[in-house]
């Protein structure tokens, strides 16, 4: 049985829906990630899950019960859900210690106590028991929440895009270790994103969500390398999406030439699609007879990424180890290796 259920899930604010029909599934000691744009309704949909929201049709499962639909809402106290706000959320007059035991309340003390300290321990807060939330930084905040969530072994842990207040670096640091974390704890989550590095990071799950319904559900190599639409491709990764006539089974013909692989659907021949291009597509090649002209770079430490521009005016990206550090305007020679070939029809 799956720990969680979100069948067909509709929420509105007033006369404005926020989720269409929602519906996926969670495992035990699975981590999944809600990701899309700001407005998409994945923290709406968080909310409904924690009890915060009453939804107007679907519902909610928690271990194979039901715990909200249409005119039904089990309050949030009674879900045996852990959540991790935006902002902590956690009491400037506390100690780290007290923080972290405010939710075993009705746990006894000696029991308290020596879940407190675990807690400290696997977050690698225990030398500041007796600190509180100003004289910490961001990312110990962050693990302080946390661990203030996982004290009481809830079910299922939520978290609303946990490390938004935090720099790149540290964001990219706290992604790996609240991953192995809670793989550690064997904990079930679900985690609110706009940053797709961070699902990538954190997820065995992703689930991609517009305008309050959810465009693809799956690993984040599925995300990429099979989207199921063009959304799905232009918010995954980059690349461009360029026109081309389907010529045989698994094969379409952009302007700069044939390219062969198999196709998740089959199209008439002649038939107009977009293909899409990934940097990862196009390898630079010197001695290849297909050349183009640099439109763009963009410095990436170990890469660049090329804005190429070819003879008949198309234009893909490309990654370049960065010791190929071309001039804007130089033409360099490549070759095009598509290993995953999607198109869609135009």
């Amino acid at each position: 049985m799956s720990l969680l259920q979100v069948q067909h899930l509709r929420h509105a604010y007033q006369d404005r829906t926020t989720l269409h029909d929602l519906s996926f599934e969670l495992q035990q000691g699975e981590i999944a990630c809600l990701l899309g744009p700001s407005g998409c309704g994945k923290t709406t949909a968080l909310r409904c899950i924690a009890g915060f929201e009453a939804v107007q049709d679907g519902q909610i499962l928690l271990n194979g019960k039901l715990v909200s639909r249409q005119g039904m809402t089990l309050p949030p106290q009674h879900r045996k859900i852990g959540m991790v706000f935006q902002d902590y959320a956690l009491f400037p007059h506390l100690t780290v210690a007290a923080n972290v035991r405010l939710g075993l309340h009705q746990t006894d003390r000696q029991s308290a106590v020596r879940r407190v300290s675990e807690m400290l321990e696997i977050t690698g807060l225990q030398h500041y028991a007796g600190a509180y939330p100003h004289e910490l930084s961001g990312g110990q905040q962050q693990r302080v929440a946390l661990a203030r969530a996982l004290a009481p072994s809830p079910d299922l842990i939520l978290m609303d895009e946990p490390f938004s207040n935090l720099d790149t670096e540290l964001r990219v640091k706290l992604s790996a270790e609240v991953r192995s974390l809670l793989k550690a704890q064997g904990s079930t989550a679900i985690i609110v994103t706009h940053d797709q590095h961070e699902a990538f990071a954190l997820a065995d799950q992703i689930g991609l969500l517009q305008h309050g319904i959810m465009q693809q559900w799956g690993a984040a190599y599925d995300l990429y390398h099979r989207p199921r639409n063009p959304f799905v491709a232009n918010f995954i990764g980059e690349g461009v999406l360029l026109p081309a006539l389907a010529c045989e089974q698994d094969c379409v013909h952009p302007a700069f030439g044939e390219l062969r692989g198999s196709l998740s659907e089959q199209f008439q021949k002649d038939e107009a699609v977009n293909v899409l291009i990934r940097p990862d597509d196009i390898v630079h090649d010197d001695s290849s007879p297909i050349q183009a002209r640099v439109i763009s770079k963009a410095f990436r430490g170990a890469e660049f990424l090329y804005t190429l521009e070819l003879q008949d005016g198309t234009r893909v990206l490309s990654l370049v180890p960065s010791h190929h550090d071309h001039a804007l305007g130089e033409a360099i020679g490549i070759r095009i290796e598509v290993d995953h070939l999607i198109a869609f029809r135009a």
